[in-house]
C-alpha cells in the first residue's frame, strides 16, 4: 500500500523537532570530541590529524589503570545495588505496616546530590568521622574506607544513590506482572519462591535489565563521589580527565577520553539492545 505523500510529509514535520534536537545537542558535540581526539579542531592546538591523543591514552600505564577503574567503579556499584533493589522492589509489591512511610523514606537519595552524599559517606566514615569517633573509646577502629586503593567508600556512596533510582523501575517491572499468574503458579503446585524465579523474575527481567543498564552507563564518567572519596591511584578516567588532562589545556587527550567513555556507555546499551531483541525474538 502506497502512502499518501502528505502523510508522510506530515510524520517528517512531526519527527522534526526531536531529530534536530538530538543533532544539535548530542550528535554535533559528540563529532566535535570524536575530531578533536584526532587532532582536528581541538582548541589551543594546529588543526592535523593524529593518533598521538590515542596512543597516550591507550599506550600509557596511567590511562590504562584508569580505564580500568572506570569500570571497576561502574560494575560493582551496579551489581551491588542490583542486589539490594530486587529483594527491595519485591517487599515493597507486599503490603505491611509502615509501608506508605518507607515507599518515601528509600527514596531520599534520590534528590540528594552526589557531592553532598560523598560528604556524607566522608563525614560518616573517614578517619577521625562520626563513626571513628564512636567507636574508639571502646578500643574499636574502622579501617581505611576512603581514599583507600579498593574505592570502599566510593562504592558505598554510589551504590546507596543508585539504589532507589533502580528500585523505582523494577518494582514497575514487578507491579506489570498479573497477579492471574501468580495464583495460576501456586494452583499449579508452586511454592511463593519457586513462583517469583518461574513468574515474576522472567517477567520483570526487561525492567532489571534496563534498570541495571542505566545506572552501568551513569556510573561510568561519575566524577564527583571518585574524585572525593575514590584512591589517590588509580584514578577513574573522568576524574583525571578534569583533574590532569583538562587543567593542563590538553584537549585533545581529554577529548579521547570522553570518546572513549561515550563508547564504553554505547557498547554496554548496543549489548542491552541486541539482547532484548534476542529474548523478544524467542517468546
Amino acid at each position: 500500500m502506497n502512502r499518501h505523500p502528505a502523510g508522510t510529509i506530515a510524520g517528517l514535520l512531526l519527527v522534526a523537532p526531536g531529530v534536530l534536537y538530538l543533532v544539535a545537542l548530542f550528535g554535533l558535540p559528540l563529532a566535535m570530541a570524536v575530531a578533536a581526539s584526532f587532532g582536528i579542531g581541538a582548541i589551543g592546538t594546529r588543526s592535523a590529524f593524529t593518533l598521538n591523543h590515542w596512543q597516550a591514552l591507550l599506550s600509557e600505564r596511567l590511562y590504562r589503570d584508569a580505564v580500568a577503574m572506570s569500570l571497576y567503579l561502574a560494575l560493582l556499584p551496579t551489581a551491588l545495588a542490583l542486589a539490594v533493589s530486587v529483594p527491595l522492589a519485591v517487599a515493597l509489591r507486599a503490603g505491611f505496616a509502615g509501608r506508605r512511610l518507607f515507599s518515601t523514606l528509600y527514596k531520599l537519595p534520590l534528590v540528594v546530590p552526589s557531592i553532598v552524599a560523598a560528604f556524607v559517606v566522608m563525614t560518616l566514615f573517614d578517619r577521625g568521622g562520626v563513626i571513628s569517633r564512636v567507636l574508639t573509646p571502646v578500643g574499636l577502629s574502622l579501617p581505611q574506607l576512603v581514599r583507600d586503593p579498593w574505592a570502599i567508600g566510593a562504592i558505598l556512596a554510589m551504590t546507596w544513590k543508585n539504589v532507589p533510582f533502580m528500585t523505582l523501575i523494577i518494582a514497575d517491572g514487578f507491579a506489570s506482572v498479573s497477579d492471574d499468574l501468580r495464583h495460576a503458579a501456586r494452583t499449579l503446585g508452586a511454592g511463593p519462591f519457586a513462583a517469583f524465579i518461574r513468574v515474576d523474575l522472567p517477567l520483570a527481567l526487561p525492567a532489571i535489565s534496563a534498570a541495571t543498564i542505566l545506572v552501568f552507563v551513569t556510573s561510568i564518567a561519575a566524577f564527583a563521589i571518585p574524585s572525593l572519596l575514590g584512591p589517590i591511584h588509580p584514578q577513574p578516567l573522568s576524574t583525571l580527565m578534569v583533574e590532569n588532562a583538562f587543567e593542563e589545556n590538553r584537549w585533545g587527550l581529554v577529548s579521547a577520553m570522553g570518546t572513549l567513555l561515550t563508547a564504553i556507555a554505547c557498547a554496554a546499551l548496543l549489548a542491552y539492545d541486541r539482547l532484548t531483541r534476542r529474548r523478544e525474538a524467542s517468546t
